[in-house]
Order: structure tokens, then C-alpha cells, then sequence
């Protein structure tokens, strides 16, 4: 198997070290990650500059190029820049969840969705905010239930959310927002964006974010089709002038 590992953490960020340990038991690794830290870039690409990539020595068996650019372009130089093919692009570990609505906002997922769009198959990983020791615990458990279950046979992108806990896996659907955000004003015309951690009143476990929440790991199969289907089939066919 080939695989393909991104992050938007940037390329020497502890967690794509640990997903990179790990994917090596599972095939061919390749990395193209962010020079520097892309996080909330979501599904951007920059195509109005010249963009900077070289190969970085990362660690044994695994060939990595640091990219200046965001986590989507990664995927798009390792598949359109390289020329070559990968039978999974795996993103992550991110730190932190990226959960329910919010992951619109989310480079990890960007990523994913750049790989869904260009025809690939493709998990993105996140785990707790203060550290990677649940990702390294349970990311075993998880590869064999995605294996066992044939999850990629029935949907090609998923969103991985592992906290510490019981290691119990549940699948999931996107929750509604997991952040709370405002602005805050800060001096002269400067403002900063801060948040935390939206109160979720729900107990359906279905949920990913209610999932996370009660310490379960969630696997979410996603789509990039945005089309509302519902109101597409009513006026399908029918030409309005």
C-alpha cells in the first residue's frame, strides 16, 4: 500500500510523526506537509505565487518534502507535483478535535477533501488538544475496526476523532458547533479571535461531538457532495422560464 500523510500542524509537528511511525507498518510512506502551521485554512490553495518545496529529512524509511503552502496543496503536489499515485492519504494527528459544523474550518479536513476530490480514499486523525498518547494507544484498534468493517469499500473519506478513554468506537454523524468564538479588542485596531468549547446539551451518542465529549471514539464517514438532494430531485427535469 502507498500512502500519503499530511497535516496542518506543519511538517514538524509531533503528531504526523506518530501517525508516520505508525503508517510505515502498514506500507509505503510518503509526507508533504506545511512548512509552518496551516491550521483553519480549510480547503484553500494558493495559486497565485511561486511555492516553495524541498525535500526534508524526516525519519527512517519515509520519504517528506516540506510544502509553504496549505494542507490541500500538499495533496495536490504529492498527486498532480509528483506525479505518482497513493492508495490512502492519511491526515494528522492533528492536535485537537475537529468535530461536528466546525470542521469546515479544519486544514486536516481540507486535506481529506482534497484527496476525495481527486479520486482518493482518505482518513484525517485528531486527538486530544494536550497531547498524542490516546492517538498512539488506540490507533491500532482503529485501522483494524476501519479493516474489519471495510469502511473505505462503503465511503472513501472519514473523520477520526480519538480522546482518551475507553477505546469504545462508535460511528458517527457531524454534530453542530463544538466552539464557541468571539472577537476581542485588543489595542488601537487590532482585534484577536478566541473561543472554547461549546456546551452540548444532547446524550445521542450518534453525534460525533456528543461521542467525543463522553470520551468514545468517533469515526464519521463524510462526503464532499454538497448538493441539497431533497430539493434537487423535486425540480429535476423541470425547465422554469
Amino acid at each position: 500500500m502507498r500512502i500519503l500523510i499530511t497535516n496542518d500542524d506543519g511538517v514538524w509537528a509531533p503528531g504526523i510523526r506518530v501517525l508516520a511511525e505508525y503508517a510505515k507498518k502498514l506500507g509505503e510512506v510518503t509526507v508533504v506537509a506545511p512548512k509552518t502551521e496551516q491550521s483553519g485554512k480549510s480547503h484553500a490553495i494558493d495559486f497565485t505565487r511561486p511555492i516553495e518545496i524541498k525535500a526534508v529529512e524526516f525519519m527512517d524509511g519515509v520519504r517528506a518534502f516540506s510544502m509553504d503552502s496549505t494542507p490541500a496543496d500538499c495533496v495536490r503536489f504529492a498527486v498532480l507535483g509528483l506525479k505518482e499515485h497513493f492508495d490512502l492519504v492519511l491526515s494528522g494527528v492533528n492536535r485537537g478535535f475537529n468535530l461536528g459544523l466546525d470542521i469546515v474550518y479544519s486544514g486536516t479536513a481540507g486535506a481529506l477533501f482534497e484527496a476525495g476530490r481527486l479520486g482518493l480514499r482518505g482518513i484525517a486523525i485528531s486527538t486530544e488538544p494536550d497531547g498524542f498518547d490516546a492517538a498512539e494507544m488506540y490507533l491500532d484498534k482503529v485501522f483494524s475496526f476501519i479493516e474489519q468493517e471495510q469502511l473505505l469499500m462503503q465511503n472513501s473519506l472519514y473523520n477520526v476523532n480519538i480522546p482518551r478513554g475507553s477505546g469504545e468506537i462508535y460511528v458517527t454523524r457531524q454534530g453542530g458547533i463544538y466552539f464557541t468564538d468571539d472577537f476581542v479588542k485588543l489595542e488601537g485596531d487590532m482585534y484577536e479571535q478566541v473561543g472554547g468549547i461549546a456546551p452540548c446539551e444532547s446524550e445521542d451518542l450518534s453525534y460525533d461531538t456528543v461521542a467525543v465529549i463522553s470520551q468514545k471514539i468517533s469515526i464519521t464517514p463524510l462526503v464532499i457532495e454538497k448538493t441539497n438532494l431533497a430539493v434537487f430531485e423535486k425540480y429535476k427535469g423541470k425547465c422554469k422560464v
